[in-house]
């Protein structure tokens, strides 16, 4: 599952990835966060071009024919979401892709994951819709699900302002592979939107402190203390832990979900749980494909500076594109 060493290219992008330490938290992420701001929009100077980017008001839980939903947790749901829609080249309709950006549930935004959105645009020749989300531990689990599946809804509804052809695919990286598992779950369970594809990139699924590449893949990119502190910000209690709809691998039948693709790489802790999730996928009748990146890290694909990168990425922009008829 892993090559004899990690990519020197991955190896050098880890690095200095490592220079800034993950929070363990709450002041220390905040502080995190606003430092992440300046330093995406510095990366994010001279992007790789696209047809065009407009801002976007996503609908929020809040909202249900106009109606307020009730609060929970103490905490009012949000009656809007902020997203990015980015569009190919060449003239609308495109089908959409909505996307969900890794971060452990804690971190991440739109300007963090736009180079890999733009990427995924022009690979898939679809439109992609990059959603932001509630994060914890400020909002812990049920939150960003309540949001990402929001944003599906919303999307399959709202084809016209999206230029869409009425297609419609989920996809994310790390805890965005979560959500977007977790969303193409809820639309089979609730006979919700018709999900013709979801993408899972390195998904933070069904991941046990014992299995082989946390045992021996801690620390290169996450480290057990990250695992166990973006699991406890998120999750809070064993309850939530165990339910299907924050971690998809308790699910007892994936039967009736979308079609998958299925990522992962050889040096990253998170590595079993993803191939435990897509054979369940298999073994419930679930067509998917399953690619492992064996001398890759957890994150490599918005490692800009990595050539698998835009490898993996081109793959996963063909199999979106070919299961929506772009």
């Amino acid at each position: 599952m892993s090559a004899d060493q990690i990519d020197p290219q991955a190896k050098r992008a880890a690095a200095r990835q490592s220079r800034i330490p993950l929070p363990h938290g709450r002041y220390r992420l905040k502080l995190l966060r606003l430092l992440t701001r300046p330093l995406t929009r510095i990366q994010n100077r001279n992007p790789p071009s696209v047809g065009a980017t407009e801002s976007v008001t996503v609908p929020g839980p809040a909202t249900d024919d106009g109606e307020a939903r009730r609060a929970t947790g103490g905490r009012a749901k949000p009656d809007r979401l902020d997203a990015r829609l980015y569009l190919p080249a060449g003239d609308p309709p495109f089908p959409t892709v909505v996307f969900f950006h890794g971060g452990g549930f804690v971190l991440g935004s739109v300007e963090t994951h736009d180079w890999l959105c733009r990427h995924l645009t022009r690979e898939s020749d679809c439109a992609v819709l990059s959603v932001e989300y509630r994060l914890a531990p400020e909002n812990p689990f049920p939150a960003a699900v309540e949001d990402a599946y929001a944003a599906v809804e919303w999307a399959a509804d709202a084809t016209d302002r999206l230029r869409g052809t009425g297609e419609i695919a989920v996809a994310g990286d790390s805890a965005g592979g979560n959500l977007a598992a977790v969303t193409a779950l809820m639309a089979a369970e609730r006979d919700g939107p018709e999900i013709s594809h979801q993408a899972l990139l390195y998904p933070g699924i069904g991941v046990d402190p014992e299995q082989e590449s946390v045992r021996e893949h801690a620390g290169i990119v996450l480290s057990r203390e990250d695992i166990e502190w973006f699991s406890e910000s998120y999750y809070r209690n064993e309850i939530h832990r165990r339910n299907p709809y924050a971690d998809p691998i308790n699910a007892g039948d994936l039967g009736g979900v979308a079609p998958a693709t299925v990522v992962t790489a050889g040096f990253d802790p998170l590595r079993d749980g993803g191939k435990a999730y897509a054979e369940r996928l298999v073994a419930d009748g679930v067509a998917t494909r399953y690619e492992n990146y064996s001398a890759m890290v957890h994150g490599f694909m918005t490692m800009r500076e990595v050539d698998r990168a835009r490898e993996a990425i081109a793959s996963v922009g063909d199999d979106l594109g070919d299961a929506l008829g772009a």
